[in-house]
């Protein structure tokens, strides 16, 4: 795993790094070179730091991207179940996920652009992929579900509907730039009402 700054001291000389950090400039890296394209090698020059001690703080590459995942799909798993619309009517939960998720990736812009760059490669890109799918399922059912109370439009597919609100929330990590001009509240205000005007009953 990885050591803290405090329980790690910085080498003389060199700079010292949390373990939050190195996983961002990780993250980082595997966005600009693709994850296979890079090497512990690379990371290690990156951060100005030896091989020998990148291995002294974690076990392997594929430690951080599982972890770099991990900071994409918790997020996302967690809208799910926030209690704050755990009660709310189907279609006020699914505003609330669509509003949500958009949240996740403007926040977590890089490990979410990383998550949906895995092609199932490895064994922890296949667990990646499978909680993605699981999410989605569970989102289809959030759908089938605001059919059945009415306020969905019955006659479309639920899990079609997934897929296409989902690349338009994606396709966001191809434009979006934080810092710019577009707000991310007002952002998700806007994936939300484009996605859900479309889908409701009238």
């Amino acid at each position: 795993m990885f050591a803290s700054a405090e329980s790690a001291p910085a080498r003389r000389g060199r700079p010292g790094y949390d373990r939050a950090q190195v996983l961002a400039v990780a993250v980082e890296l595997f966005n600009e070179q693709g994850y296979d394209a890079t090497s512990v090698a690379d990371l290690a020059q990156r951060l100005g730091l030896t091989k020998s001690a990148l291995y002294h703080h974690f076990d392997s590459k594929e430690q951080l991207l599982a972890l770099a995942l991990d900071e994409a799909l918790s997020g996302l798993e967690g809208l799910l179940d926030d209690p704050a619309i755990a009660g709310a009517a189907p279609a006020d939960r699914l505003a609330g996920v669509l509003r949500g998720a958009v949240l996740v990736l403007v926040d977590r812009l890089p490990y979410v652009t990383l998550l949906l760059r895995v092609r199932g490669n490895s064994d922890v890109e296949r667990a990646a992929l499978e909680r993605r799918r699981a999410f989605d399922h569970r989102v289809t059912q959030l759908v089938a579900e605001a059919q059945s109370a009415g306020s969905v439009r019955s006659d479309v597919d639920g899990a079609v509907v997934t897929r296409l609100v989902f690349g338009m929330v994606n396709s966001i990590v191809e434009w979006y730039r934080p810092g710019g001009a577009i707000d991310r509240d007002r952002l998700a205000h806007d994936v939300v009402t484009v996605a859900l005007d479309g889908m409701r009953t009238r």
